[in-house]
């Protein structure tokens, strides 16, 4: 299964007002794990920058005025996502963001329901705990310390492993043991007869120390005669 991981940066919060993309970051997953595949890119907003948003990502007048526009880019942001599904952080901004720089491109918007909302992911498994990526970051103990401003691909990366450990740990797909039964069968591998441990051929040695032994048994008499360790000190 393909999944695209994406973030943009903005002018504001709504399109409507003019505000604009200035940046996308997106990283691919297959099979739940990254393929080492990024798409990133600023753009020209075609206005300025607004104080309240250059200092949440840092992204200034002069530093996008010589970027490409949405439109010189749409083609290649719309090959690599493809046809995966999308994986996002407080979903419905970022896809009405995407849809009215499609639209004022001239290209088809995408559906919502291409979007998974890690935020709405998040608020279902915990319920009545934070949900931003930060707080996320802590549950999980995914490294963020990169993190001083919002920046597309950064918080894309961070959110891939957000995402793995919201949907079951790092590799939620992986099989540790191997086909048995119908399943090996259907694998193509020979079927094998049910494998039993044979006893070791030798015994181990005892670790347990005279004294580790007699203060254990000491320990055991004073917790009484139904302690459950009497089943096994003979």
């Amino acid at each position: 299964m393909r999944e695209i991981v994406l973030d943009t940066e903005t002018t504001g919060f709504e399109p409507a007002e003019g505000h604009r993309i200035v940046e996308i970051g997106a990283v691919e997953l297959i099979g739940h794990m990254p393929s080492g595949r990024t798409y990133h890119q600023y753009l020209n907003p075609e206005r300025l920058m607004p104080k309240e948003a250059f200092e949440v990502h840092g992204l200034g007048d002069d530093f996008l005025r010589g970027k490409p526009l949405f439109s010189a880019c749409a083609a290649d942001f719309l090959a690599f996502i493809g046809d995966a599904r999308l994986v996002i952080h407080n979903a419905g901004f970022d896809m009405k963001f995407l849809n009215a720089e499609l639209t004022r491109a001239g290209r088809p918007a995408l559906p919502m329901a291409r979007a998974l909302d890690t935020v709405a992911l998040a608020r279902a498994k915990y319920p009545g705990s934070p949900a931003s990526l930060d707080a996320l970051c802590r549950r999980f103990g995914v490294d963020n310390s990169k993190r001083e401003k919002h920046g597309a691909l950064l918080d894309s990366e961070i959110l891939a492993e957000v995402y793995l450990e919201l949907i079951g740990g790092r590799q939620p797909d992986l099989v540790l043991s191997g086909p048995t039964g119908q399943n090996r069968a259907a694998s193509g591998v020979d079927a094998e007869p049910d494998w039993r441990p044979s006893p070791r051929p030798n015994t181990l040695p005892e670790r347990t120390s005279t004294e580790e032994l007699a203060a254990h048994e000491k320990l055991v008499e004073k917790m009484g005669a139904t302690a459950v360790w009497n089943r096994f000190i003979g």
